[in-house]
C-alpha cells in the first residue's frame, strides 16, 4: 500500500461537509499528497468558521464548488444524498470519495456504477473502519492463509449516543439520522469482514429491532437495532449486529477451516486492542501455538494513523484515495464493492418489513443485474417520497409520529446551536 515517488502537485482536494468533513479536511495534507483547496455546506455559519479555519474557499452551491480548479471530492454530506453528488462530480470530472454508503436506493447504486465507469475516474467508499490496526493485522493473517476459507464471522458496531447529543447530531425532524431504518449504516460492520476476507454478499436476511421507549424519547420514526445475516459469494454467512442501542460494541470475528480470529473484547469502544488468533488441536501445523493474544503493530506509517480518528482510519481512507489516483488503480473500496455493501443495508430492510425474508444482493458488476434494478427508488426517507409509489415506513412499527413533548425538547436543543429549520 505504498505511494510511489513522484514530483507532481498535490491532488487538489474539495470537501462537502463542514461536520464530519472536517476530519477528512484536516486530513488532505502533504504528509498524503493532498491539498484541501474548497469547502462545502449550506450552514453558513459553520462554513465561515470552517473556510477561516483552513483559509480556503467556500461555496454554498455544489454547482459552483464543482467549478473551483481542483482534482477530487470528498462527500461528507448527509447518509441518503451520496450517490447524486457523486455522480454530478463525476461528470465535472472530478475523483470521488464518499462517506459511509454509496446510496440510498438501489436505483442510485446502478447510476453511480455506470457514472464511475462512464467518467474513468477513481471511485472510493471512505469506510474507516476496515483500517483499525486489528482489522488491518486480521486482514494479514487471513491473506496468510493460516486460518483457510472464512465459513463464518461476525460483526458488530453498536454505538449508543446520549439523548441530548444525539438531538444536537440530528437537527431538524426530516434530518437523516431521524429516519434512518436499522439496517442501513451496516458498512461499518460489514467491510471490515469483506476487506479481511475478499468475499461479497450475494443474499441478505434482517431483523429489526423495535424499542419504543427509546425512540419515543426522541424525534424519531426508526428503530435502534437490528441483526443481518449475509450469505458470501464463497457460502459463508456473516451476521452483522448493531446500531445504537444500550452497550457500545466495535468487534469482529472470523472463522476458516483451519481456525479462527477476533479482536478481544474490553472496557472502551475498541477494546484493549488486541487480536487473538486459535486452533483445535488437531489442526495445527508443527510449531503452532493453539492460541495467542497480541497487540499488532501498523504495517506502515504508524505515527501518522496514530494520530487520525476512528481509531487511525481516518487517515488510511486520505491515504488509500491518494494512492488510487496516482496510480490509477482502483481502490479495494471501489464502486462495485462499496454499492454492494450500501445495498445490503436496503436490503435487509426490505428483509426485515417481511419478518426476515432473504433477498438477492445484485451483482453491480454486470448490466443484466443492473437493468433489473435501474428504476428501484424503495426508499423511506422523505425526499424520496415522490419517486415511487407504496413507500416503506422507517420502522416495523408502522409510520411513527414522534411524541410532541419530544419534539419540543429537541427543538430547544437546535435552537441553541443555531439550526434554524423545522
Amino acid at each position: 500500500m505504498k505511494t510511489r515517488k513522484s514530483t507532481t502537485k498535490p491532488i487538489r482536494v474539495g470537501v462537502i461537509g463542514v461536520g464530519r468533513g472536517q476530519s477528512f479536511a484536516a486530513g488532505a495534507t502533504d504528509l498524503v499528497g493532498m491539498k484541501l483547496v474548497a469547502l462545502c455546506d449550506t450552514w453558513e455559519e459553520k462554513l465561515a468558521q470552517a473556510g477561516k479555519r483552513y483559509n480556503v474557499a467556500t461555496y454554498t452551491d455544489y454547482g459552483r464548488f464543482l467549478e473551483h480548479d481542483m482534482d477530487a471530492v470528498v462527500l461528507a454530506n448527509y447518509f441518503h444524498e451520496h450517490a447524486p453528488f457523486a455522480i454530478r462530480a463525476l461528470e465535472a470530472g472530478k475523483h470521488v470519495m464518499s462517506e459511509t454508503s454509496c446510496n440510498a436506493t438501489l436505483a442510485e447504486g446502478v447510476a453511480l456504477c455506470r457514472a464511475v465507469e462512464k467518467s474513468g475516474k477513481i471511485y472510493m467508499l471512505a469506510e474507516n473502519y476496515p483500517y483499525t490496526k486489528f482489522n488491518l493485522e486480521m486482514r494479514r493473517v487471513y491473506r496468510s492463509g493460516e486460518i483457510g476459507r472464512v465459513t463464518y464471522a461476525e460483526a458488530e458496531y453498536n454505538h449508543p449516543i446520549e439523548p441530548g447529543a444525539i438531538n444536537r447530531l440530528s437537527p431538524g425532524t426530516g434530518h437523516w439520522r431521524n429516519w434512518l431504518p436499522s439496517t442501513y449504516y451496516c458498512t461499518h460492520a460489514l467491510a471490515p469482514l469483506v476487506t479481511i476476507t475478499d468475499t461479497l454478499p450475494v443474499s441478505v436476511n434482517g431483523l429489526s429491532i423495535a424499542v419504543p421507549e427509546m425512540t419515543d424519547a426522541l424525534p424519531r420514526v426508526n428503530d435502534p437495532g437490528s441483526v443481518i445475516l449475509c450469505r458470501m459469494d464463497n457460502g459463508a454467512v456473516f451476521r452483522l449486529f448493531g446500531l445504537w442501542l444500550p452497550g457500545h460494541s466495535n468487534w469482529y470475528r472470523v472463522h476458516g477451516v483451519h481456525g479462527a480470529m477476533e479482536i478481544t473484547r474490553g472496557p472502551g469502544y475498541f477494546g484493549p486492542g488486541q487480536v487473538r488468533v486459535w486452533h483445535d488441536h488437531w489442526d495445527r501445523t508443527a510449531g503452532q501455538p493453539a492460541e495467542r493474544v497480541y497487540i499488532p503493530d501498523w504495517p506502515e506509517h504508524g505515527a501518522l494513523a496514530d494520530q487520525a480518528g476512528h481509531g487511525g482510519g481516518d487517515f488510511w481512507t486520505n491515504f488509500a484515495f491518494a494512492n488510487a489516483i496516482r496510480t490509477g488503480q482502483p481502490p479495494f473500496l471501489d464502486v462495485y464493492r462499496g454499492v454492494a455493501m450500501s445495498s445490503v443495508g436496503i436490503l435487509a430492510w426490505k428483509s426485515a418489513l417481511q419478518d426476515g425474508a432473504p433477498f438477492a444482493v445484485p451483482d453491480f458488476r454486470k448490466e443484466a443485474d443492473r437493468r433489473r434494478y435501474e428504476n428501484d427508488h424503495w426508499s423511506p426517507f422523505p425526499v424520496h417520497a415522490t419517486l415511487a409509489p407504496d413507500q416503506p415506513p422507517a420502522s416495523i412499527r408502522g409510520r411513527i409520529k414522534p411524541p410532541r413533548a419530544a419534539v419540543q425538547n429537541a427543538r430547544k436543543i437546535w435552537k441553541a446551536q443555531g439550526y434554524k429549520g423545522r
